[in-house]
Parts: structure tokens; sequence; C-alpha cells
């Protein structure tokens, strides 16, 4: 069969990938000012802080001027990182870990009866009101940060299933001119729901191959890393494509998962009864951690089944699938013969 003369994840596919909203670098700006205001205003003068509350001064005020000082770094840190969030993320992770840390350390204090509540006020504005803008920046910089196919062109999906090649060097085009294929796309290989779903395949296993199907599974990793971990279920002998930029993920429709597809209580729920009491476990995130499973039907170069996951835990019925992929075959070569024979 002749290769096609086609490199997905050439620069020439490349394009230019979505980046941080202006607002994450406009809330960035208006900490650094704080910050730098707050602690040159602590350096400064301070007694004024507790002046103003009617505390008692401190006995070592040149301590509470190396917290000043300690804050004002900071906020040179967020006029740093409001340049670009999210390739600064790091910055801005131990930014909100100190927001954090603020308000439990004033709690303890003031539970002990070493600070009087009157003293909180000043992790209203210092701790408080960023955690949602800094929890939101870290959260849509993770996903940035982790999103593989970042930057890479999806083709039409004529050419990608045509250009994507398995361990085998066949296409899903020519597989599925063979007979239906079934198309399994995985979550990344650390996922519990990744490892569900290869457990699932092995219980069907027989009933695929009693309804003449041909199967292919999709993954992330290499495809050195694809054969060891379909090896592990005795699925290696099984076609599967590597798709670490999930390009054909995306040709295919495939998304990248909501909080809630991801992240709900009923997913974690089943992702811990699967992990522990399953026996599947837990592995570390190897590939998009937020990209959307699914499967595929196709005949022929169309797709004639999907069920695209509603949630990261979405289970298929193999069994019923390879049946129903077999009884279309049939029923499309009969309404092929019939108009051929018109």
């Amino acid at each position: 069969m002749e290769k096609k003369d086609f490199n997905l994840t050439s620069a020439r596919n490349r394009i230019p990938a979505e980046s941080f909203r202006p607002w994450m670098s406009l809330c960035l700006l208006a900490a650094a000012i704080y910050n730098l205001a707050w602690g040159t205003w602590v350096v400064l003068f301070p007694n004024q802080f507790f002046d103003l509350l009617n505390l008692p001064r401190v006995n070592y005020p040149a301590i509470w001027q190396c917290v000043g000082m300690i804050v004002g770094v900071y906020g040179i840190g967020y006029a740093i990182a409001a340049r670009d969030p999210f390739r600064h993320w790091p910055i801005i992770l131990v930014g909100f870990l100190g927001k954090v840390f603020g308000p439990v350390g004033f709690l303890v204090g003031y539970l002990t009866g070493q600070l009087p509540p009157v003293f909180g006020l000043m992790c209203i504005t210092n701790d408080l009101i960023w955690w949602i803008p800094f929890a939101v920046i870290l959260y849509q910089g993770f996903r940035w940060n982790t999103d593989t196919g970042r930057g890479f062109a999806v083709p039409e999906f004529e050419q990608a299933i045509s250009s994507f090649r398995t361990q085998r060097d066949e296409s899903l085009r020519h597989l599925s001119g063979q007979q239906p294929t079934i198309v399994v796309f995985l979550r990344h290989s650390g996922c519990t729901f990744c490892r569900v779903t290869l457990a699932d395949l092995v219980i069907a296993r027989e009933a695929i191959r009693k309804s003449e199907v041909n199967i292919a599974i999709v993954h992330m990793g290499s495809p050195m890393e694809g054969t060891t971990m379909l090896a592990k279920y005795d699925l290696n002998y099984w076609h599967h494509i590597s798709d670490p930029n999930c390009v054909l993920y995306r040709a295919f429709g495939l998304g990248r998962g909501t909080v809630g597809q991801l992240f709900s209580w009923s997913v974690f729920k089943r992702g811990v009864l699967a992990a522990f009491v399953g026996g599947h476990g837990v592995g570390k995130l190897h590939g998009d951690g937020f990209r959307m499973p699914g499967v595929f039907v196709l005949n022929h170069g169309r797709i004639i089944e999907q069920q695209v996951a509603i949630d990261a835990g979405s289970k298929v019925n193999y069994v019923d699938l390879a049946f129903k992929a077999a009884a279309l075959r049939t029923r499309i070569d009969i309404k092929a013969l019939v108009g051929s024979d018109q």
C-alpha cells in the first residue's frame, strides 16, 4: 500500500495556539500594584497598620517590615506573570498558596487567642478576594499546558483516516474498506477509566472476533508505549494508532472535557471504586488529561455508529456494539447489492 506523504505533526501544520484571556493579565497587574503598595506602606510606616486598628504596636517592627518586603516581592512576581500567566503559572501557584495559608494562619492565631478578630480584616484584601481569580487562572493554565494538541492543525476527516497508520502500517480508511471497524479512543494511559475500557474490551474480545469486525485502538502514547500497554491486557495483536497530539481525536470531533465531565462527584465516585475496589489503580498523567474518549464504527470510511462519552467515566457495551456493527454492514451491503441490480 502506498503511504501518504503527509506529516500531521510537522511545523507546516501548526496553527496559532489559544492563550490566556486579557482579564487574567489585568488581574495580575492589579495584584502586583496592590502588593507593591501594601508592602511599601508597611516597610516605610510599620506602626500605622496597628494604629489604624487600635492594636498595640509590635515590639519588633523590623519583623513586620520583613513581612511587607515579602509581600512587595510577590508584587514583582505578579507583574512578571501578567505578561504570560500560563507560562509563568509557578509564580501564580506560589502566590495562591500564600493567599490560602495566610487566612489559615490567622484562624489558628485567633482560635489560640494570639490574634484579635480585627486582624482578619487584612486577610480580606490581601488574600480572600484573590482566591477565585487566581484559582481560575491556574486551572485554565493547567488546561493550556497539558493540551498536547495545542497549535496542531486538524486535517479533513477523509485525510485523517487515510494518513494515520496503525503499528502494521494500515490506515483506518483501508481497514474499514475491508470490514466494519470499531475505533476506540482511549483516555490518557494513566487514567483509571482508560484501564477500565481495556478491561471491558478483554471481556468483549471473543464477541468482537465472532462478529468479524476490525478494531483499532487510538491512544496518546508512542507506538511502543501503545504496544506495551495493550500487551498487559493481551490485546497487542489488535491494531492501534499513536496520536500524542490528539489530531485524530479532534478529527473525529472528540474535544476536551469540562469541569463537570471530568471532576463531578459522580465521576470521582466511579473513579475511586474502579481504582481501589475494581483494582485498576491510578497512574500518572501521560497525555492530554482533559481529552474525552469515544467509540466509532467505520464502514468504507464513513461513520455509521458513534458513542461519544458524556463524561470521563462513560462505559460502552462493546459486545452489543460489535454485533450492531456486523448487522449494519449486512444491511449496507444488501442495499448496495439491490442498488446495483436496479
